[in-house]
């Protein structure tokens, strides 16, 4: 664990921390009946000097890719209230290990824990036992008296790059690279797709999976099988750069995911969706400190949270700008993922003239026509 800020800083490791939260989280959380019926401690205000915010990350923050992006959003809470503390961990594994983490945030004095990836009941046990800390979970599913979720729509910066992907492929054929099949990967994937099939309806799109978030040898290796199988574009939702690299290699062009990535390749690079916490996490400390925090679901969106990176130097000026017309539309509310949408067994998902939600978008799990690998 990691602690930051006016009081100096102190390292302790993972495996330390977890003994800790053995033998303190079930003293310290105590059971609903055994708590005082008061006002939640994060409805009153709090000096900046007593926060303590805790940050738990999915991978290291050094993956040039996600956790890196979130850490960047702990930097920006550090610099505009220098007094608080915050406190994080790196690579939080989705187990029970999680639950002892997140306790252990608690039993350090945290009242806000923020973790940056969906640790579903993990989380959730902890907060419902937990009621004067204020909870979020990135990309997660529950509002409660006390957590919210929060995530970005990340489709529309992928719909854009899929036009652009549609004007520069030679084979009609993107692969994409996926960590699992869950709701995020599929929206990715069904974004590229659209964009690229309001081009060019002929284009397809071949999904793998390689079950990790952070494997370059596998994303090596599945990137190598796409580019095998005639996908001339790679796009995906991976933490580091390894498929660019196999772009590179093998003369594709290649969109990436997280943050701009251009100087792992350039002569590949097309664009990436970026992803920028920095305001928010600054407004939900804010909102704690003033003690107007709630727990609720937000989406960070277009412009303000994700967006496309810088096109690349090899991208067409003709190209941007015809995928750029349809990021202008967008930031004026356009909404382009409008029905009839069938899936890829042919059956019809959204009936013609029916426009997707955000929220509905976030909870796809089906795979458009024209998707593979991707079930």
């Amino acid at each position: 664990m990691t602690v930051s800020g006016s009081r100096g800083r102190l390292l302790t490791t993972r495996r330390e921390m977890l003994g800790l939260a053995g033998g303190a989280g079930s003293s310290l959380l105590l059971p609903r009946h055994a708590r005082a019926q008061a006002q939640p401690a994060w409805r009153r205000p709090l000096a900046e000097s007593d926060a303590i915010v805790a940050f738990g990350h999915t991978g290291p923050i050094t993956d040039g890719g996600w956790s890196m992006v979130h850490d960047r959003g702990v930097q920006a809470v550090r610099r505009t209230f220098p007094k608080l503390r915050t406190i994080y961990v790196e690579s939080v594994p989705y187990s029970a290990d999680a639950t002892r983490l997140f306790r252990q945030f608690v039993a350090e004095g945290a009242q806000m824990v923020m973790a940056t990836s969906e640790y579903g009941d993990f989380i959730k046990d902890v907060s419902d036992r937990a009621p004067d800390v204020a909870f979020m979970e990135c990309d997660g599913t529950n509002v409660t008296g006390n957590l919210g979720w929060y995530y970005v729509a990340h489709w529309y910066a992928s719909y854009i790059i899929g036009i652009a992907a549609a004007l520069m492929t030679k084979t009609n054929k993107i692969g994409f690279l996926g960590a699992f099949p869950i709701p995020s990967v599929y929206a990715s994937a069904n974004a590229t797709l659209l964009g690229a099939q309001s081009v060019n309806p002929a284009i397809t799109l071949q999904s793998i999976t390689i079950n990790a978030w952070f494997d370059p040898q596998a994303a090596t290796q599945a990137a190598t099988a796409l580019a095998d199988n005639g996908c001339d574009f790679l796009c995906g939702i991976m933490d580091e750069p390894a498929y660019l690299r196999v772009a590179v290699q093998r003369g594709l062009k290649a969109a990436m995911w997280n943050t701009g990535m251009l100087d792992y390749g350039p002569q590949a690079y097309v664009s990436s969706v970026c992803l920028d916490f920095n305001e928010y996490y600054i407004s939900q400390v804010r909102n704690l400190l003033a003690g107007t925090w709630q727990p609720e679901g937000h989406f960070l969106t277009l412009g303000h949270g994700v967006d496309r990176d810088a096109w690349g130097p090899t991208v067409p000026p003709e190209v941007a700008a015809r995928a750029d017309d349809m990021r202008t539309r967008m930031l004026a509310g356009h909404n382009p993922f409008v029905g009839p949408l069938h899936d890829n067994h042919g059956r019809l998902r959204v009936p013609a003239g029916t426009a997707l939600s955000d929220l509905e978008i976030y909870h796809s799990d089906w795979a458009v026509a024209g998707v593979s690998g991707l079930e």
